[in-house]
């Protein structure tokens, strides 16, 4: 479970986050929902601890993220990025390896633990074929499934860690470079991690139909605040989301699933 209380962050002296309290369930599949500039990334840089707020507190379970340690944070928690770049010509398989570091100790390499993980988490993905591959070589949604197979090989994947409390998968605009065969492919991925049920799932996104497709939950997020979260139906109302837009109610009619209403907080 993931908690913020109050939480606002600050960048360059400017509020991004502004006064945020929500609460993520566990083994839940969760779309953190607005526009550009809502302060999707920022909360997201919170949450995983790469930035500190400014005032209130963010909890992994009952661990509060600004006493636990890189290492400690890295086992719980993985984040995808909108887009990954290696400026070496580094193999599939030796990317998702990059995801155990933080299960080896200083000047230790990876032994068949680690390869063991690796090749469950290519496995999980759908990426097991591509384990020779040059990691830069691949199509868009192929690099995005190897990054998640390595963020999963982070968390323990295909290890006696892969049942633990409070593993949570962070990412950030997964689909926004892709064209609507990767997407869908990403989607359906995520599909199938979450029915496992073993991990928390927060994704961020624009995209109103690609979130209402695929998360159970919604939170939308306008201005670095909170404004509604709920289900998709719950909250994906005419007068919601034309206020998260804002664009006149007449155009948010058609990304509508009801016409009005306000959801619960």
């Amino acid at each position: 479970m993931i908690r913020c209380e109050g939480v606002s962050v600050e960048l360059g002296g400017q509020p991004i986050v502004r006064d945020v309290s929500l609460t993520i369930p566990s083994g839940g599949l969760v779309g953190v929902l607005g526009p550009n500039g809502s302060g999707k990334t920022t909360l997201f840089r919170a949450i995983s601890g790469a930035i500190r707020p400014r005032h209130g507190s963010i909890f992994i379970d009952d661990a509060n993220v600004s006493t636990l340690s890189s290492i400690q944070m890295a086992r719980r928690l993985a984040v995808v990025p909108q887009e990954t770049q290696l400026a070496l010509d580094y193999s599939v398989l030796e990317l998702v390896l990059m995801g155990r570091y933080p299960h080896l100790g200083p000047f230790e390499v990876e032994g068949p633990r680690d390869l063991a993980s690796a090749h469950a988490a290519l496995n999980a993905t759908g990426t097991d074929h591509l384990a020779e591959r040059a990691f830069n070589t691949l199509s868009g949604g192929e690099k995005q499934r190897v990054v998640i197979a390595s963020a999963l090989a982070q968390l323990g994947e295909g290890t006696s860690d892969a049942g633990a409390k409070g593993r949570v998968l962070l990412l950030d605009e997964p689909t926004a470079s892709l064209d609507l065969k990767y997407q869908l492919e990403v989607a359906m991925l995520l599909r199938r991690l979450h029915d496992r049920q073993d991990i928390t799932i927060v994704l961020s996104t624009h995209d109103i139909q690609f979130a209402a497709r695929l998360c159970s939950e919604l939170v939308l997020l306008g201005g670095g605040r909170v404004l509604a979260q709920g289900s998709p139906a719950a909250v994906l109302t005419q007068s919601q989301i034309s206020a998260l837009y804002g664009i006149d109610p007449a155009q948010a009619a058609p990304f509508a699933l009801r016409g009005t209403g306000h959801s619960s907080r």
